[in-house]
């Protein structure tokens, strides 16, 4: 195992997993630490989910620290701190804090930060990160509940966060190629010990990439990772690059969808399978406070439900419908309430022989998860940007795809089956 990799959400995970298995490397996702007899002898890379990104720095910094000590007993001889590409912190941190922390772990030297990925509208030019073309401090980012992000300029936000000097390896170093960027960190790392990379397209995240994989520890989102398994193939630190899967052995069984999310994608894709006939329970927040609709009632549906179809039992709805149930519930009691139902949904699934299982939502999927005890999983194909199937390989056997709200196309609970077999 070469790579190890800390990811501070689970959804996050997920999506690095797939982008390191999409560019080769053979991949296996565990939520929080992994068992230390991990089997990772045809492994290249394990990423560890945390739910670290807004708690209290210090504790990040031990939950890293301590998955990073488990990566290394397995074999990482490199690691890689994963974050949001929309950099998701305040001045406390926790970037900074758990990037030096790392950093200090693997040894000292320096590393990069880099949250860019231009598929999917994050670029970084003179330090500064755009949202689709908005400046962070002037995307919704700016008004985010837990993180407002109000300035876009990334090498002031992160020299906030850290002791450590932070500079900015700027776009004509990358632009210029890898032996350029790569001169450019080593002349400036004598000084500055984390660097903002600039980053406009995918290319730049292969330059970075071919230039600086060498390092003990890099920081950023999954686009970064884009380059690291060709230039690990090149540095002979693999074998070879497997290719990702198209379809994925699944345990036969019956197949659901629990949607917690109420996205207007979610809210999307439950319509069109709404409209397509599958069978569907909307769970009602209030009804729940009142004790009128009881997991005991969810259940009893689930087994009149025919075996042979997918069923659907969800809980989105549209944001006035949401307000609502708030200003009654209180935001926290809402959504602890649904995630609580629906893992509770979700750990009587498996005695009703369903073996197939679609989550919309992070912190949905993140109930379901630590309902059902399938800590680690393998990754399979790719359903949709940023969404693959996945396999439990320790504990219960099932598989799921675990959909971050915002993501998938509309007919996503329709087609997603169609990569089983």
């Amino acid at each position: 195992m070469l790579l190890g990799c800390i990811a501070d959400d689970l959804t996050g995970a997920t999506d690095l997993a797939l982008m390191l298995t999409r560019e080769g490397l053979r991949t296996v996702q565990s939520t929080g630490l992994p068992p230390a007899n991990l089997d990772v002898s045809e492994v290249d890379a394990v990423v560890v989910a945390l739910k670290s990104r807004t708690i209290v720095a210090a504790d990040a910094v031990t939950q890293s620290l301590d998955a990073a000590k488990v990566l290394r007993k397995l074999g990482a001889q490199r690691l890689f701190f994963k974050y949001c590409s929309t950099f998701d912190s305040t001045d406390k941190g926790n970037i900074g804090p758990v990037a030096e922390a790392l950093l200090g772990f693997v040894g000292g030297g320096a590393t990069i930060a880099c949250p860019a990925f231009p598929k999917a509208g994050r670029t970084i030019y003179a330090g500064n990160l755009f949202v689709n073309g908005v400046p962070l401090n002037e995307s919704p980012m700016k008004d985010h509940p837990l993180t407002p992000m109000r300035d876009a300029n990334l090498v002031r936000v992160l020299q906030r966060q850290t002791a450590l000097p932070v500079g900015l390896l700027a776009y004509d170093a990358v632009e210029a190629g890898a032996d350029t960027l790569r001169a450019a960190f080593d002349q400036k790392s004598s000084s500055e010990k984390i660097f903002i990379v600039d980053a406009v397209a995918d290319v730049h995240l292969r330059t970075i990439g071919a230039a600086l994989a060498h390092l003990p520890l890099i920081t950023g989102g999954s686009g970064v990772a884009m380059g690291l398994p060709a230039a690990y193939l090149d540095a002979s630190l693999i074998a070879k690059l497997t290719p990702p899967p198209t379809q994925m052995a699944a345990p036969k069984g019956r197949q659901a969808i629990l949607a917690g999310s109420c996205s207007a994608a979610t809210r999307g894709q439950v319509k069109a399978a709404i409209d397509a006939g599958v069978p569907h329970l909307r769970i009602d927040p209030l009804s729940v406070a009142d004790g009128v609709q009881t997991k005991d009632q969810a259940l009893q549906w689930i087994d009149a439900q025919p075996e042979d179809k997918p069923f659907l039992v969800y809980s989105s709805d549209d944001p006035d419908a949401v307000r609502q149930v708030q200003e009654r519930l209180g935001r926290d009691k809402a959504g602890t309430l649904i995630e609580h139902l629906l893992g509770e949904i979700a750990a009587a699934l498996p005695e009703r022989g369903v073996t197939r299982l679609i989550v919309a939502g992070g912190e949905t999927s993140g109930a379901v998860v630590q309902a059902l005890g399938a800590d680690v999983l393998t990754i399979g194909p790719e359903i949709d940007p940023g969404v693959p199937w996945t396999r439990s390989i320790a504990g219960i056997d099932m598989a799921l795809a675990l959909k971050s709200g915002n993501f998938g196309a509309e007919d996503f609970f329709l087609k997603a089956w169609d990569r089983l077999s």
